[in-house]
């Protein structure tokens, strides 16, 4: 039996894909808020300077309420801030029997509207409210297209739940695993998904609506691809099984791929990826999955880190610290499902991604501490730190993508603790070669609704990871970590190649409680910016 193909008697034999059906329906509806049929009918309230302010897009069900919905709201205790969220019986009129007002926060200046991100927080926070429900009927400020579009992305992030069926504790046999099942059922109760979101005040019969709802369905149920990705646990998803679920999307949506495993790795020389998956029972793979169009003028290339379980090697993580490992590969589920994405959305350019998969073990053939590793391209890297091992995989990757000479390269990776530092769980960090393109990533992360920030690449870091053995060393100062992990992965960039970097290991997984249309575990973090960004570049413009 080859090595990685032993029987692992902690894997579920009961495992089964996610659901097809759990997926959140979306439709327009011209129907007045009050006639619609449907479990719930969301409002907006904003926080106005006397108390709770009805927002646009309620009219009818204020009306029902003789005029009064505010003062109800007020006497309930809502107060109008942000992702507040209130239930009360809806008033004779209103064909749904509940009212869920969501709030707004505070009342924007006269003519501004509210922005989208603000719109999709409140529908992403009253689509968990109404989690098990079968239709919600949102009747959200949606002043033009792009409030609509904001609203429905919001209302389908929030739907999402992670099909914990898909887990069963580690149970070894069927009837252990059933068994287990159900407990887990009994202990976290899982409603799932509401099953259908209406968008009050949409256009049906307009192009650019239609547009709108079609491709803020792909890109969620993409989002929600690497959700489901980065929350199964690692004995479910091992580099072997991420380079399969690749593959079967490629053949559904008509992409190509190439899967590199431990024997193809070795003979090309992938000395970085091998280096990090030797120490595991289940070896490495680089996958390359491509999409492109027959008029694209540009070409991207994603990189991501896809470490399926972060032990931290020889350098093991202290305890604590490694419980959420399963989430090391979130940069190669954004790159995995942004290319997907592209390709359901028919984008006018190339995309190609690259994941760059291994598993992080420590053992009597793992990497050590003083070892020297070649790497993909023939540098050599000595390995002062196994934990730092994220950049020793997307540099074999980067090294391997510039060969095609994309116009761009862009890595996404949960690199560094020093970034979570610096920015916070909510916020990623950019690092590019080209100032112009890391301005460019910056405003197409704000306009996506994704906080991050600009970071700087100091060259005086860069005498840090010299080695007296070997090309460089994986790790240099410890103070400006997050920078330093950077200023590596520079180091193998093609000359006259725009690349860019963006560290996700704030945002990627979120341990705390769900907020807005953000869920608690995997969050898909970074994949509506390079959503974004490859449709900048299909209409030409790289920043």
């Amino acid at each position: 039996m080859r090595r990685g193909a032993a029987y692992n008697p902690y894997r579920p034999t009961n495992y089964r894909k996610r659901d097809p059906t759990t997926v959140t329906a979306l439709t327009l509806s011209t129907s007045s808020a009050a006639a619609l049929r449907a479990d719930a009918v969301v409002v907006g309230v904003a926080k106005g300077a006397k108390g709770p302010v009805v927002a646009a897009g309620a009219e009818a069900v204020d009306k029902a309420f003789g005029g009064k919905l505010a003062d109800v709201l007020e006497t309930l205790g809502a107060t109008g801030a942000e992702g507040e969220v209130t239930k009360l019986p809806a008033a004779s009129g209103l064909k749904a029997p509940v009212v869920l007002a969501v709030g707004l926060g505070d009342v924007p200046a006269k003519d501004d509207g509210y922005d989208a991100e603000t719109l999709r927080r409140a529908a992403g926070a009253a689509s968990r409210a109404l989690s098990g429900s079968k239709k919600g009927a949102f009747a959200l400020p949606i002043e033009d297209v792009a409030g609509a579009a904001a609203v429905a992305e919001g209302a389908l992030l929030g739907a999402y739940t992670y099909d914990k069926s898909n887990g069963n504790g580690g149970a070894k046999d069927g009837k252990s695993a059933k068994s287990a099942k159900n407990a887990a059922n009994t202990d976290k109760k899982n409603d799932g998904p509401l099953a259908e979101v209406a968008l009050v005040g949409g256009k049906p019969r307009d192009k650019a609506y239609k547009a709108a709802v079609e491709r803020a369905t792909a890109l969620v149920e993409e989002i929600n691809r690497a959700r489901d990705l980065i929350n199964t646990p690692s004995n479910l998803l091992n580099p072997a099984d991420f380079a399969a679920e690749a593959v079967a999307a490629a053949k559904e949506h008509g992409l190509k791929t190439e899967v590199l495993d431990e024997k193809a790795l070795k003979k090309g020389g992938y000395g970085g990826i091998l280096g990090v998956g030797q120490g595991s029972d289940a070896p490495p793979r680089l996958v390359r999955i491509a999409y492109t169009h027959p008029k694209a003028e540009k070409t991207l290339a994603l990189v991501g880190k896809g470490i399926t379980y972060d032990s931290g090697g020889i350098s093991l993580k202290p305890a604590g610290h490694n419980e959420t490992m399963k989430c090391d590969m979130s940069g190669a589920a954004a790159v995995f499902a942004t290319v997907v994405a592209a390709a359901r959305l028919g984008l006018r350019v190339n995309l190609t991604g690259w994941l760059a998969l291994a598993e992080n073990m420590p053992s009597g053939s793992a990497t050590r501490p003083g070892d020297v590793l070649s790497m993909y391209g023939g540098k050599t890297v000595e390995v002062l730190n196994t934990d730092a091992e994220g950049r020793l995989v997307l540099a074999d990757a980067i090294t391997r993508a510039g060969e095609e000479k994309p116009d761009a390269i862009v890595d996404v990776a949960t690199l560094t603790g020093a970034m979570v530092l610096a920015l916070g769980n909510r916020t990623f960090g950019i690092m590019t070669n080209d100032e112009a393109f890391r301005t460019s990533l910056h405003e197409i992360a704000e306009e996506a609704g994704e906080p991050s920030w600009p970071m700087p690449l100091p060259t005086h870091l860069r005498k840090g990871i010299d080695s007296p053995v070997a090309d460089l060393a994986n790790m240099g100062e410890r103070m400006g970590g997050g920078l330093v992990a950077g200023i590596f992965l520079k180091e193998f960039v093609a000359d006259g190649i725009t690349w860019g970097h963006l560290d996700i290991a704030g945002p990627a997984f979120n341990e705390s409680g769900p907020f807005g249309y953000t869920p608690k575990g995997g969050t898909g973090a970074a994949v509506r910016t390079l959503v974004r960004l490859a449709e900048r570049a299909a209409d030409g413009d790289l920043g």
